[in-house]
């Protein structure tokens, strides 16, 4: 008996390189989420929970469409946010990233991700396969939590669009990474959202 989450960031978005927070899919974002849907359609899925913001909402709509036997339910647990600031452990080189962040949204972000893992890492019973589509940091820190990585590691773990990763737990046992930003379902030219730097 196994708890299975499968962690998908949503598909790219229109209006992600022009500075907008949020957007309808681009039409690359939308074959993302076609690719991620078929992909996911051989598990015997009993819920997927979404972010409510635009982008994640349609890509579970697109993951809908294919896999008509589950309904897609928003939760304000997987907005996306900053789980933490600069802690002591965290190398100097992250510094600017946090000069646009206020300390308001990283409390707020700190608290979110407390009750995420509080509301989503807990065993159910029986074989359990539930899709959680949300963002990138909050994959992040998922995978973080699992592996009980220090708290500032979540910034070096990325997710490109529709990726997939998961994570499981068998009856009695912690919770394990089966796999992080699996991408053999997306052709190269849709392998988007990762670090300029890092090869996809």
């Amino acid at each position: 008996m196994t708890h299975y989450i499968y962690l998908v960031r949503h598909g790219e978005h229109q209006d992600a390189e022009h500075g907008v927070d949020d957007g309808p899919l681009s039409p690359r974002g939308q074959r993302q989420a076609e690719l991620i849907a078929d992909r996911l359609s051989g598990l015997p899925l009993d819920a997927v929970w979404h972010s409510p913001l635009l982008r994640a909402n349609e890509t579970a709509r697109a993951i809908a469409e294919r896999l008509p036997s589950v309904t897609p339910t928003p939760s304000a647990l997987l907005f996306d946010c900053v789980p933490t600031g600069m802690t002591e452990e965290t190398p100097s080189v992250y510094e600017p990233f946090f000069g646009s962040v206020t300390d308001a949204e990283i409390e707020a972000g700190s608290a979110q991700m407390s009750d995420a893992v509080s509301e989503f890492l807990v065993r159910k019973q029986g074989d359990v396969h539930e899709v959680l589509i949300t963002h990138n940091f909050v994959i992040a820190w998922f995978v973080r939590e699992v592996l009980g990585a220090p708290e500032w590691r979540w910034m070096t773990l990325n997710q490109a669009h529709c990726g997939l990763t998961i994570i499981a737990q068998k009856q009695g046992r912690p919770w394990t990474l089966v796999n992080h930003n699996e991408l053999s379902h997306l052709p190269v030219e849709l392998r988007t959202g990762m670090p300029d730097s890092l090869p996809v």
